[in-house]
This record gives C-alpha cells, sequence and structure tokens, in this order.
C-alpha cells in the first residue's frame, strides 16, 4: 500500500524566498528516489506563505528510506529557523474505499 502524506508549514516573513529556494532543490532530490511516487509543492493562494507539500511514496518501506536519506536532516535544520511552526506538521492520508461510493 502507497504511503501518502500532507506536510505544512509556513514560512517566517522575510523568509520567503530562502524557503522558496530550499523547498524547490529538495524536491527535486526527494522526487528522484526510487520510491517516491509524488512530491508536489503548493502554496495556499490566499496566504503564500503557507505551504502544503503532498508527498506519496510507493510503499512503507519507501518511506522508511526517505526518512533516512542524508539530505533530509539538513534540509530539516535548515528549514525550521525559517517557518513559524516548530517543524513540518504531517498528516498521514489513505484513499476513501471507492466501491462504497
Amino acid at each position: 500500500m502507497t504511503k501518502t502524506l500532507l506536510a505544512e508549514f509556513t514560512a517566517r516573513e522575510g523568509a520567503e524566498d530562502e524557503v522558496a529556494r530550499l523547498i524547490e532543490e529538495y524536491a527535486r532530490t526527494v522526487r528522484e528516489e526510487e520510491g517516491n511516487l509524488a512530491f508536489d509543492v503548493y502554496t495556499r493562494a490566499a496566504a503564500p506563505r503557507a505551504y502544503w507539500i503532498f508527498e506519496v511514496y510507493r510503499d512503507e518501506d519507501a518511506f522508511q528510506a526517505h526518512l533516512k536519506a542524508p539530505y533530509g536532516g539538513p534540509f530539516n535544520a535548515a528549514l525550521v529557523p525559517l517557518i513559524e511552526e516548530d517543524a513540518s506538521v504531517l498528516t498521514f492520508l489513505v484513499p476513501l474505499a471507492t466501491n462504497n461510493l
């Protein structure tokens, strides 16, 4: 089963350009992971400092490999002082069973 999540954070005022640079670079790297199926970065139209990142991994093993990748720690260390939250807020998602609709 795929592993799907939504990561959310808000760039601090004045840090918008640096956050955009970091997340664009990180997205390119994550998309190259063998088990990554999607890494789509969005900002909220009414609040462009608010980021939503939709991530899909082939399975739990692919997600665990993503978490262990050597570039994740440095990315998060660089991101945390630039965002309003203590860390990205993660929401894990499961697909709706469509056969009951």
